[in-house]
């Protein structure tokens, strides 16, 4: 007889009916599953003087190992067992507490936020259990479930306990943000903001859900900090890495302004040192701080092309040197404009100098293209300047070799952030994007840790669940309530440094997103590699629906809680949106509509300015599509069955409904070539007011030789160019490294691939 020993020490023989209860119950009305198959798949691993708690994880392992392509509903077997062993910890029962009673213990044992109870009336917290939902849990997959209670759900990170259940967390979300909004109505939106997040129209970044109704008050994902060529500013610049980095958030940094190496300094006292040695110093900042146990500190480096150090900065991360000539624990962002593909196109040079040596040159490359063209040109007929020129197509072949080498050398084309951006680039520029490579925002750097001059630019994302809306007009709600559930969070968060508040008070930049792009393109029969001009079309009139109720609700917001100082600084304050200022070439794909009361939103946003900056960003989403069973933001899955193989174990995510749409999806790797996708994210972009995490990835078993060549590398580079691309993020070559026989590993006949867990997880939402 197996004795089972319980919570208390005490021990008892393993209660077989027991067992079958919890098992049938998660198995029950899920259809193409058995009990009896995960008790026999489980039994084998009992063994006598085994834990109560060890039991309900080999339940759990039993249940995943059984998901496959011919059992795919095992997914939800295993989320129920877990949500079952969670309501045990948690609540030492399967019936939960009520919402207060489970703030209050929380509370007193440090994890909740204090103010919490103090917001709302007995009456309203017994409303605000009303709308728990607690049979919600029931519906989430076994990924969904590993994910919340390995990074989401509130807990001692230190012992593993957990404090609360997937609802309980959805819904004080919704109060957190909601709590001042005027008495009389904040309930309603506390009750359809929880909606919309459990339900999954509307998902959350890690630093939302993690943090959000705990003392922790830092919830932006993306940090962007510029750095000034003084001692004084790099060193505010690693300050400010270290206290954002501590929270959660991910750091984009502006680093192309630090003069080249060998100029002279102190009057010619000194040669300069050069970038690499500040940039090794960013990064032992960036690597300071773990977040809290929830992900490692990173940060993206951007630098323009033309820098007298580029050669050098190309190979920082590449494994070819020494670990002293390397600064591998970063990534790095290359900045070109239309100058530099002229240059490439006609065959010509480009010419590489120190920023400190062509005074406005840094600041004109992101702010005037003409003036930036003026002073370029004349630096290179100046024959008294320090400079190197290289062939164009020389350097751009090292730029896309390192990128397609590195997989993490990204691009940022500034003329196009600034001519199609949120901002008015004579006087708010944008001069650098974010960690993952999807924000456009704003910089000044910092001579101080409490500079009030200098600008440092946060958002904060969310997303919106394309898989969830069935016509345009499924946007107006879900948008409505995405803008106010940030934008409230931006009064309700703290500011660590002075120049972040200021800028946000300012500013207020939000940046919704999209998951589950790829399974509303096989829900709509749409592919990624064979995009016809019909399904062009389509995208184009769901991503202007997106785009315009999104506006629209933050220029409502505006109307009744005012627009920001720096409204006017923004296209939107003159009455400009996006899609005014995008590529005129992107109608050679679809031709331009307005399907939306555009001419009335204009007149609103000249009468009364908007209430966020900016509102859209792109972002990478895996985690958080996890949770929400979708596929991640808007790229194409790389297996039906996918295994990521993360530090809490192995992971199985089935796409969304597979057994219907199974032969819809367009597979990454089956994609002979990216311009479809170019193409899709083309049309999104018009949209857009920030950038796109936009990949390209290569399957060279389609190419001769299987190898990918330049020429093809660069065609698609100036495609991404001339269709309006700000930035590429990942470059994805598929070479059998990572794909695994999962087959004979687990005993199970399953087309899958495993997905290594060091993305970036901050804007990873």
């Amino acid at each position: 007889m197996i004795q089972v020993t319980k919570r208390d020490g005490s021990k008892e023989p393993l209660d077989i009916e027991k067992l079958h209860k919890v098992v049938f119950h998660a198995c029950d009305n899920i259809t193409g599953v058995s009990p009896s198959e995960v008790e026999i798949k489980s039994q084998i691993q009992f063994y006598n003087g085994m834990t109560s708690k060890e039991i309900q994880e080999t339940l759990i392992k039993a249940s995943a190992d059984l998901i496959d392509d011919e059992n795919p509903n095992y997914q939800f077997v295993g989320g129920r067992l877990i949500n079952y062993a969670l309501r045990k910890e948690v609540y030492n029962d399967y019936t939960p507490f009520s919402v207060k009673e489970l703030v209050e213990r929380n509370i007193a044992s440090g994890f909740y936020d204090a103010e919490l109870l103090e917001q709302y009336s007995d009456e309203e917290w017994a409303k605000i259990d009303s709308f728990v939902k607690h049979d919600r849990d029931e519906a989430l997959t076994y990924v969904a479930m590993e994910q919340l209670r390995g990074k989401y759900l509130c807990q001692n990170r230190v012992t593993g306990e957990i404090f609360e259940t997937p609802q309980m967390c959805y819904v004080l979300i919704a109060a957190t943000l909601f709590q001042n909004y005027p008495k009389d109505t904040r309930l309603s939106w506390v009750k359809d903001y929880y909606d919309a997040v459990s339900l999954h129209d509307i998902s959350l970044p890690t630093p939302v859900m993690a943090g959000v109704r705990t003392p922790q008050r830092q919830f932006s994902s993306c940090v962007l900090i510029e750095t000034d060529d003084s001692l004084d500013s790099i060193n505010a610049t690693a300050s400010s890495i270290v206290k954002y980095v501590s929270q959660k958030a991910g750091i984009g940094i502006g680093g192309g302004n630090i003069r080249a190496i060998g100029s002279p300094i102190r009057r010619g006292d000194a040669f300069h040192t050069g970038i690499i040695p500040f940039y090794k110093h960013f990064q032992s900042a960036t690597k300071s701080c773990s977040q809290g146990g929830v992900r490692g500190g990173a940060a993206t480096i951007y630098y323009p092309v033309w820098h007298l150090e580029v050669e050098d900065m190309l190979v920082l991360k590449n494994n070819k040197g020494t670990e002293e000539n390397r600064v591998r624990h970063m990534d790095y962002g290359v900045q070109f404009n239309k100058l530099m593909y002229e240059r490439l196109i006609s065959g010509g040079d480009i010419t590489l100098f120190s920023p400190n040596d062509v005074p406005g040159l840094y600041e004109a490359f992101f702010a005037d293209q003409d003036k930036f063209k003026e002073l370029y040109e004349r630096a290179e007929r100046n024959t008294r300047l320090r400079k190197k020129s290289i062939k164009a197509i020389e350097l751009f072949g090292s730029f896309m070799e390192e990128r397609k080498n590195t997989g993490r050398i990204y691009l940022q084309n500034v003329d196009n952030a600034n001519d199609h951006g949120s901002f008015l680039p004579d006087v708010a520029p944008i001069r650098q994007s974010n960690l993952c490579a999807e924000i456009d925002l704003p910089t000044k750097p910092l001579n101080d840790i409490n500079d009030p001059d200098g600008e440092i630019s946060l958002c904060t994302l969310s997303a919106i669940n394309w898989g969830n809306i069935k016509s345009t007009g499924d946007f107006e709600r879900v948008c409505r309530l995405a803008i106010r559930g940030l934008d409230a969070l931006l009064s309700y968060q703290n500011y660590p440094i002075l120049a972040a508040k200021l800028s946000t008070d300012k500013r207020r930049p939000l940046g919704v997103g999209i998951i589950n792009f790829a399974y509303w393109l096989a829900k709509n029969d749409l592919t990624y590699q064979d995009i016809t001009s019909e399904g062009l079309e389509l995208i184009d009139e769901y991503a202007e629906a997106w785009s315009y109720y999104l506006i629209k609700a933050s220029a409502d917001l505006a109307v009744e809680q005012g627009a920001p100082s720096g409204n006017l600084e923004t296209k939107y304050g003159h009455g400009i949106t996006p899609n005014m200022t995008y590529k005129k070439d992107v109608d050679e794909l679809v031709k331009h509509k307005e399907r939306q009361d555009w001419k009335g939103l204009r007149k609103q946003l000249k009468a009364t300015g908007i209430r966020n900056s900016t509102l859209m960003a792109l972002m990478p989403a895996e985690t958080s599509a996890q949770v929400a069973n979708a596929t991640n933001g808007i790229e194409p899955p790389r297996s039906l069955i996918s295994v990521k193989q993360s530090k809490h174990g192995v992971l199985k995510q089935v796409v969304p409904e597979y057994k219907r749409l199974k032969n819809k999806y367009d597979l990454l790797w089956d994609q002979k070539s990216p311009e479809g996708y170019l193409k899709i994210m083309a049309v999104l972009q018009k949209y857009i007011d920030q950038g796109i995490s936009i990949n390209t990835s290569y399957n060279p078993t389609f190419s001769e030789d299987e190898k990918i060549p330049m020429s093809t590398m660069l065609q698609h580079l100036l495609m991404f160019y001339k269709y309006g691309g700000k930035q590429l993020y990942y470059f994805n070559t598929y070479d059998g490294q990572g794909e695994v026989d999962v087959s004979k590993m687990m005993d199970e006949p399953l087309e899958q691939t495993v997905v290594d867990d060091d993305d970036c997880e901050s804007c990873v939402i």
